[in-house]
Parts: structure tokens; sequence; C-alpha cells
């Protein structure tokens, strides 16, 4: 794993305050963070806020990385930790019924209704049908492509549980996908 070696590096110099490695990590982390903040608070300006307090927190706290987890864990973590925080805050705030009905109800254009054929697109829009525990679960397994043991440490929850909410999860969504014309339930 040269990369990760690589990012651990990296973070040593980011915690000696090297401006330039943490440039490179963003480079390197940026957009998988920025999609992993997106599906869970599912709002791209507060996705991209939250892109930059992420990197803005590597800054402060990379002297603080042990490396009991990669670093891509580590920071998905702070993500994680960041969104939940974000969505937490939002629920206290009120929801305002008149300011709601007047957003216009935007129809499918031909584009949209061309790539709902399109099925990556089903596939996205089927995993909107998820919890957003099963859903954040999914995302890091299949998209981030992190193990059982660096989801669990990510998201902060014992690895059974990790298990067990894939398990659902997949259940949930080959259910979905049938009954949105997939023939084939998972992947």
């Amino acid at each position: 794993m040269p990369q990760e070696t690589d990012d651990r590096q990296l973070i040593a110099r980011i915690a000696d305050h090297d401006q330039a490695a943490l440039r490179l990590l963003v480079g390197r982390h940026q957009l998988r963070v920025y999609r992993f903040l997106l599906r869970i608070v599912r709002n791209e300006a507060v996705a991209e806020e939250l892109t930059n307090e992420v990197f803005m927190e590597v800054w402060r706290n990379a002297r603080r990385f042990e490396g009991n987890s990669t670093p891509q864990t580590w920071v998905l973590s702070i993500a994680h930790n960041r969104a939940v925080s974000t969505l937490r805050k939002r629920r206290e705030e009120s929801w305002d019924d008149e300011r709601a009905q007047a957003i216009a109800d935007e129809g499918d254009s031909p584009e949209v209704t061309a790539q709902k054929h399109d099925k990556s697109a089903i596939m996205r829009r089927c995993m909107d049908g998820l919890s957003a525990e099963h859903r954040e679960i999914i995302d890091l397994v299949y998209y981030h492509e992190l193990s059982i043991a660096e989801v669990a440490a990510a998201v902060g929850i014992p690895e059974n549980t990790v298990k067990t909410r894939m398990f659902y999860a997949r259940k949930r969504l080959s259910e979905i996908l049938k009954t949105a014309g997939v023939d084939r339930g998972w992947p």
C-alpha cells in the first residue's frame, strides 16, 4: 500500500505545518470526501463547506493521528463526525411550511429522463430509499472500498454492527431495485 504509506508521511508533514503536504492530501482525497459527505447531507453546498472543514480539521489535528487506522479511514471518520453534527443541527431548525411550498417543482428534463434509464442512475436513486445508516455503510464499502474494520473505525461502531447493517442494507436495496424494475438484485 504505497499510497497509504505516502499519506501517512503527508500527515506527519502536515503535523509540522507543511502546507504543500496538505495540498497533496486534499488533492488526493477531496473528491472522495465530498462525495461521501454529499451522500450523507444531500446538499451540495453543505457538502462543499463540510469538505473544507474536514481538511481544516486535518490541518489542526494532524499531530493527533495515531496511525491505528489508514489515513483515508481517519479522514472519512472526521467527515462522518462533521456530517452527523451538521444533521443534528439541521433537525433543531424549525420547518417553514410556507417556504417549503414556495419551492418550485422542476419536472424531469429529457436529459434527466434518459439518465433514469441508466442502471447507475437507478442504483443511486434506489440507494436514496435506504435509511441514512444503511446508505452510509453501502457507500463506504462499495464506493470507497473500505473493509468492515475500516468502516467500523470511520463510523465509530462495532464491526458486527457494520456486518448487520450491510446484510439488511443489501437486502433492502435488492427489494428496492426489484421494485424499480431492475431484474438483477445486487450487482
